[in-house]
Formats: structure tokens, C-alpha cells, sequence
């Protein structure tokens, strides 16, 4: 039997949530396993259902979702996290990949788009919507502190760590798959940072569409 991809939404909206489970439960590797309508019950939720996926919104009560994030990217660090949100502004989206999103994607394309956002989080990608792509794509201006170089600066091990950080992955797991200690993941991705001048994970995001690394 197929082991389905298992999810949390957390949304305030009642009718959009039903909506979303109808959309996934209809997918046959898809199970909406849980449902929460503010932060405090998705930190809950999540802690009880240890899903795969939290569908998280970003105007929450009692706790919004980026301190959502937040939390749950430390107490679950391999949780996969997709904010859908009506907030399309660039900031938003550079918050939330700084805290550890692994997609981004407004409500406005959330039938046509959802599906496949889930399953390139899932596959270890990171998902931006084209439209926010763009904005992205628009921030590549070279500023100080976030004005990437070229990737030749880089030793090959730095540039492996940095494709993986940008895609997602924590230290942890990249370690593992290296086969190094997480030490030593940390020193590659501090000095592959420092010499593309990048100051956060979104810059990293961005240089990493630049340079194609997204799609590789």
C-alpha cells in the first residue's frame, strides 16, 4: 500500500479548509490528517499528528503563522512547511523562507497550484509561485550584504551545501547525506555565504534561482 503524504491545515477560514481537505483527499498519496484555526492549536496539532506537511496560513489568531513556523522548524526540523496566504507582497515571502518555509503560494492560485506545490516540497524542493518568482527574480539588484558573486568562488562541497540549504534542507540532514559531521556542514555553509556576500536564507533563495540551482 501506498504511504501517503500526511497533513495538517491550519487556517481560520472554515469553509476554505473544507475545501482544501475535499482537494487533497481526493488525491490517492494525499490524507489530511489534521486541522487547526489558530496557531496555538497548529503548534498542537502538529506535536499530536507529527504530520509530513503543514498547510499554514499566515494571519492566524492567538499566534501568527511565521512564530508558527518558526516553532515547529525547531521541534520538528524535518517537517516540510508550505505557507498559502493572501499576502503577496515580497516581504512576506522573505520572512517566511527565512524561517524555514519550503514553499510559498498564494490562496489566489491555491486550486490550480496546491497540487503541485505539495509535490515539489515533498520531493525536498523548494516551491515559489511564478508571480513571486518574480519578485524574487526583481530583488537580484546587487545591494551590500546580499550581492552574490558567481558560484566559480565557490569549492565544490560549499556550493553542495548551499544547493541544499536553499532547497530546504537542515543541517542535520545535510550532514547525513554527506557523511560529515554537522560541524562541518555549518563551516561550509558560513564560508560559501561569506564569499557570495548573501546575509540570510532568502538572499541564498534568490541567487539560487538566479544561478538555476532550483531546477537542477
Amino acid at each position: 500500500m501506498m504511504n501517503k503524504v500526511r497533513i495538517v491545515l491550519a487556517d481560520d477560514h472554515a469553509v476554505l479548509r473544507t475545501g482544501l481537505k475535499m482537494l487533497l483527499n481526493a488525491q490517492e498519496d494525499l490524507v489530511v490528517v489534521g486541522e487547526a484555526t489558530d496557531g496555538q492549536q497548529a503548534i498542537a496539532v502538529v506535536d499530536t499528528q507529527s504530520p509530513d506537511l503543514l498547510i499554514l496560513d499566515i494571519s492566524m489568531p492567538k499566534t501568527d503563522g511565521l512564530q508558527v513556523l518558526r516553532h515547529v522548524k525547531r521541534t520538528h526540523p524535518n517537517l516540510r512547511v508550505l505557507v498559502l496566504t493572501m499576502h503577496e507582497e515580497e516581504d512576506y515571502m522573505r520572512r517566511a523562507l527565512e524561517a524555514g518555509a519550503a514553499g510559498y503560494c498564494p490562496k489566489s492560485a491555491a486550486d490550480a497550484e496546491l497540487i503541485s506545490a505539495i509535490r515539489a516540497v515533498m520531493r525536498g524542493n523548494v516551491y515559489i509561485h511564478p508571480s513571486h518568482a518574480k519578485l524574487l527574480l526583481n530583488q537580484m539588484i546587487p545591494t551590500a550584504g546580499e550581492a552574490g558573486e558567481t558560484s566559480t568562488a565557490l569549492s565544490e562541497r560549499e556550493e553542495t551545501v548551499l544547493k541544499l540549504v536553499a532547497l530546504g534542507h537542515t543541517n542535520q540532514k545535510i550532514a547525513s547525506e554527506l557523511s560529515v559531521s554537522v560541524k562541518t556542514v555549518e563551516s561550509y555553509r558560513a564560508r560559501g555565504m561569506e564569499k557570495l556576500r548573501l546575509t540570510s536564507r532568502a538572499a541564498l533563495v534568490r541567487y539560487a534561482l538566479q544561478e538555476g540551482w532550483m531546477t537542477e
